[in-house]
């Protein structure tokens, strides 16, 4: 026998129905306004971190601690939405970081490049700006500067394959200078001098490469603690360098001024300080140091060189050269090192040729640049 009883069902408010027609709609894809303003905020649409990989030897792994100076220096700055990464996690220093990197002890780049090591790393980090510090064991093993800018290209193919807009960060590696090399010095010396025409080889607008100058200024004698590792003092100095071109892949960073050109901004004021490195016959190696002394950010400098006794500069690295007849040599910033905060300096190193024994002197005037 049928059942004839009325299935009753509960009944609905009228404050029920919005709730009922979402309910009903949301498998069409609609949704009312107030319901789609209910919904969570897609939690991917936060940025990701700039992923950044110290890249290098044990100079950059063990224990590294210009990463950790590095790393807060950025953090001081506003630069907090970065990422270090590596397949190695932090290795010592005592000091808060993030301390991961890819500074394998002992590797040598070359074997790197050659035996196929990189992909399987970045493919495991992703990094987005590589900071590199790589060859010291390849220049002590007393191979050529061929050689290692051979791997380097390698290494940067590899790089690109991983991510075709990755910025690159090289450096001109510290002085090395160990009891057990004495040829040590020059190696460094002749391979950093190839590394500016590589750099500018490979840079494209897309994927910068970037050249960091480590190894003007740094003394082996006060910097490491055998000649070829950091000790404190030589940390300070690495992560100094490497600051300025790493935030300026950053972006600006937090208070910095819209326009350094509108009415009212402080002069801005450089100087410029020559020193002699080493002395040849014929020759001279030497450094300048461009100090900001506003009170405001410098954008840009140039600076204005004569060198005494009719010395002619040939060669500059991290700058640009414009030469006169009267050897008078007009060097400009070389892009990434031409921002400077109130009291930051750089340097560029150079190469004159001479007449006779004279020792190596020249006049140094600065002239800082507002961005355009």
């Amino acid at each position: 026998m049928r059942d004839t009883r009325r299935l009753r069902l509960p009944r609905l408010s009228i404050r029920s129905l919005p709730g009922l027609l979402a309910v009903l709609l949301l498998p069409l894809g609609l949704l009312t306004p107030a319901a789609a303003a209910a919904s969570p905020p897609d939690a991917t649409a936060a940025a990701d971190p700039v992923r950044i990989m110290p890249l290098g030897d044990s100079i950059t792994g063990l224990p590294g601690c210009w990463r950790a100076l590095l790393w807060n220096r950025l953090q001081d700055a506003g630069h907090t939405g970065i990422d270090f990464v590596g397949t190695l996690p932090p290795q010592g220093c005592g000091i808060a970081h993030d301390g991961d990197n890819e500074g394998h002890g002992g590797e040598l780049v070359t074997n790197v490049a050659s035996q196929g090591l990189l992909p399987a790393r970045l493919a495991a980090t992703r990094p987005d700006i590589v900071v590199m510090h790589f060859g010291t064991n390849d220049v002590w093993s007393n191979i050529a500067p061929d050689r290692i800018l051979a791997a380097y290209d390698t290494l940067l193919a590899q790089m690109r394959e991983s991510n075709p807009d990755i910025r690159v960060l090289v450096a001109q590696l510290i002085p090395m200078n160990p009891a057990t090399c004495a040829a040590c010095a020059q190696r460094v010396v002749d391979l950093n001098a190839r590394i500016p025409a590589w750099a500018a080889g490979a840079h494209t607008s897309r994927s910068p490469v970037v050249v960091v100058d480590q190894w003007t200024g740094f003394d082996t004698a006060t910097d490491t603690y055998d000649g070829v590792h950091p000790d404190a003092s030589g940390d300070e100095k690495i992560a100094a360098r490497w600051f300025p071109a790493l935030a300026a892949q950053l972006g600006s960073t937090p208070g910095d001024p819209e326009d350094p050109g509108d009415p009212g901004d402080p002069t801005l004021t450089c100087t410029a300080s020559f020193r002699s490195v080493s002395v040849w016959q014929g020759g001279y190696q030497a450094e300048v140091t461009v100090r900001n002394t506003s009170a405001a950010p410098v954008r840009g400098w140039t600076v204005t060189l004569r060198p005494a006794d009719g010395a002619r500069v040939t060669q500059v690295w991290n700058g640009a050269l414009k030469s006169a007849a009267d050897g008078t040599a007009t060097v400009a910033d070389a892009g990434w090192n031409g921002a400077l905060a109130p009291g930051a300096s750089t340097a560029f190193g150079l190469i004159a040729t001479t007449a006779g024994p004279a020792a190596p002197a020249a006049t140094a005037d600065c002239a800082a640049t507002p961005a355009s």
